[in-house]
């Protein structure tokens, strides 16, 4: 007899891989039904009841921010992932791969075209910093860093996270990956009411970037030498504990450098250099999505064949693959 947690987990697998496959081929609903952007919404309203001007220090305001948006994400992906089926849904939901592809692809088609100005107008959908004085190197090494980032944030983390833990895992980890991206930065006046948002996106990410460089490693074997060399060499020199270490796999793979000096509003950051090779062009663009890409099938079919190795575990299935092979 199968046991339940076998199935459970085989069924979660099989959903993830299929909800990750889907996503590559499915446009991303409309942002006033998308479930992503209604929480967005929803934490907008929250922020705005929270947060203070008279306190000294909004931090246990972003505390209280963070707890509510997470039970309120893991609470609603256990009702809506339940099942095979349901995960296969919620894991479309939560993947942003196609769309990230999507998006970073059209930059660079503006780019490739000469559109400087179209391409600066598009960039605001792919990354924080201001693209008004960017020129085509800056906004091109720029696309790839946020391909590079977002194939954690976008499609390995959820999918490892609905594995781990269902609907709740995959759901509470887009609630975390959201809130960082509205109150992640260090403003004035994020600095401390979103301190636990971005500690806990850091957390929730330790593992899954580090998996992404494994896939990047796998998808592109002829480079996994170097993206191993360097991840160990350049990683840290990024201020995130996991953004540099995907930037830096995606460097190695495609044979470029990226980091530099980057400009948030009103803040300035300076990075360490990651990777040996060129500065990103427009042509890196399509590279990196399509690597990108590679990583998230890769991802898909992991999945799916720990689903079948479950299934074939169980007496049932070792019975029926006997039976297959006689």
């Amino acid at each position: 007899m199968v046991s339940l947690p076998f199935t459970i987990t085989a069924g979660r697998c099989v959903g993830v891989g299929v909800g990750v496959l889907v996503d590559r081929v499915v446009p991303e609903p409309p942002n006033a039904w998308h479930p992503v952007a209604l929480f967005g919404s929803l934490m907008t309203k929250l922020e705005h009841g929270l947060w203070s001007e008279t306190e000294t220090s909004n931090r246990g305001r972003g505390l209280v921010y963070t707890a509510v948006g997470v039970a309120f994400g893991a609470a609603t992906g256990a009702v809506v992932g339940r099942g095979a089926v349901g995960l296969g849904v919620l894991a479309t939901l939560v993947n942003g791969g196609g769309m990230l592809g999507r998006s970073a692809t059209a930059i660079g088609d503006l780019l490739v075209n000469e559109d400087l100005d179209g391409a600066r107008a598009a960039l605001p959908a792919l990354v924080g910093r201001d693209p008004s004085q960017l020129d085509r190197a800056q906004i091109a090494r720029a696309v790839v860093e946020s391909v590079a980032e977002n194939t954690v944030d976008a499609v390995v983390a959820p999918a490892l996270w609905a594995v781990v833990a269902g609907g709740a895992g995959a759901a509470g980890y887009r609630a975390v990956n959201t809130m960082d991206a509205m109150v992640g930065y260090r403003s004035d006046r994020y600095r401390e009411f979103g301190w636990a948002s971005a500690r806990l996106d850091d957390v929730a990410n330790l593992v899954p970037a580090r998996l992404t460089a494994t896939l990047v490693a796998l998808v592109r074997p002829a480079q996994a030498q170097e993206v191993v060399r360097l991840v160990r060499r350049d990683a840290r020199a990024h201020p995130s504990p996991n953004g540099g270490v995907a930037e830096t796999a995606f460097a190695a793979a495609l044979g470029i450098h990226l980091g530099g000096t980057n400009t948030y509003g009103d803040r300035i950051e300076h990075r360490g250099v990651l990777g040996d090779g060129p500065a990103a062009t427009a042509a890196d663009i399509g590279r990196a999505v399509r690597l990108s890409r590679d990583v998230s099938i890769a991802a898909a079919g992991i999945a799916l064949a720990i689903a079948a190795a479950l299934v074939a575990l169980q007496p049932q299935g070792q019975r029926l693959i006997d039976r297959m092979l006689s």
